[in-house]
């Protein structure tokens, strides 16, 4: 029998109180409510399953090489963390061994803990404002023509993150000038005072993913909200209408193709650029299980539905992360050229 141990639910609330009528009147309502209650719930099944056996497609080389080597020196040596490593990225072979890496700013702990994402929870340390310093010095380092800059959440303090990363893009321009420079930004609780700072400091792309569709919201993006991620992705058209704007969505976690089409209209409606799409991939038993996996095919007719749609760009495939072949991207919507 499958036990439903984790469930999230999402617009409901306690109906209003009111005398209590004869008990066989109370509890046909108790009845009627539950019955609504249920067909609204997500349920998450996290009985035990057999794996999966792992398509050919998602198969990734083992990292290796001198130049992966020497990245994981310079990140250790310059106190960096990368999401590659953290997020536990199956392309960190491919993506090191060319010399490109995505750099996570304000510290390795994340202040939520969304179902899917594999970068550690807990309790932060103060925001270090020495960091971009040491980033930049990295992307000098490694002679990137094209950064891609994250970070974990940091709700403790939103401004504090936002001038954070404003000021490593102005390191950036000024250890490696030239260089184009993509941010994934958190949500920042919606405050838009703090994305006005990363703006302000004018990267070439501004990203922030959408992950999932709105039914899986609650399960997915612990804190997030769907209307609010719209919300932001408007806003930087409407700040910086020649700023390139980008998102991701992952599949796999449950979602219905109908439901990632609307999700897919509703970014083209906030005249989003550039869409990635790629395989949830559970990192351990302690996050969400992975629903299935999609097929090339599968990812070729959603790359063809969204270009239909309006975007600039799509990227779309097993293994496509945000930053997987970012460079190219941007390119590809022929509003910047890497040189």
């Amino acid at each position: 029998m499958t036990v439903l141990r984790k469930f999230a639910y999402a617009g409901l609330c306690t109906p209003p109180e009111r005398p209590a009528p004869p008990n066989f009147i109370r509890h046909r309502r108790i009845e009627t409510y539950m019955a609504t209650f249920a067909a609204e719930l997500v349920q998450i099944d996290l009985s035990p399953k057999r794996p999966q056996k792992k398509p050919e497609w998602l198969k990734a080389r083992a990292p290796m090489g001198e130049n992966y080597h020497e990245l994981k020196k310079l990140a250790r040596k310059l106190e960096l963390h990368t999401v590659c490593e953290s997020a536990q990225c199956p392309n960190i072979g491919e993506c090191w061994n060319h010399r490109t890496a995505t750099f996570m700013l304000l510290g390795n702990l994340c202040t939520r803990r969304c179902g899917f994402c594999a970068v550690p929870k807990g309790r932060p340390l103060a925001i270090d404002f020495d960091e971009p310093r040491r980033v930049a010095e990295g992307v000098a380092t490694l002679g990137l023509k094209h950064a891609v800059v994250t970070s974990v959440n940091r709700d403790d303090d939103n401004i504090g993150a936002a001038k954070v990363f404003a000021e490593t893009i102005r390191e950036i321009r000024r250890q490696a000038p030239g260089c184009q420079i993509e941010v994934l930004i958190p949500d920042f609780q919606g405050r838009e005072d703090a994305l006005e700072i990363v703006i302000e400091a004018q990267p070439e792309v501004l990203n922030h993913n959408t992950e999932t569709v709105p039914r899986l919201y609650r399960a997915v993006r612990s804190g997030a909200r769907y209307e609010r991620t719209l919300k932001l992705l408007a806003n930087v058209k409407r700040f910086a209408p020649r700023m390139i704007s980008k998102t991701g969505v992952m599949v796999g976690l449950g979602e219905e193709m109908h439901e990632l089409l609307q999700v897919f209209r509703d970014l083209a409606a906030q005249q989003v650029d550039i869409l990635t799409v790629g395989q949830y991939l559970r990192p351990s038993k302690d996050h969400l299980p992975m629903a299935r996996y999609y097929t090339p095919d599968e990812f070729l007719s959603m790359k063809e539905e969204a270009l239909r749609m309006g975007f600039r760009h799509v990227e779309s495939g097993p293994l496509v992360r945000s930053s997987y072949h970012a460079h190219e991207q941007a390119e590809a919507t022929g509003l910047v050229t890497v040189q």
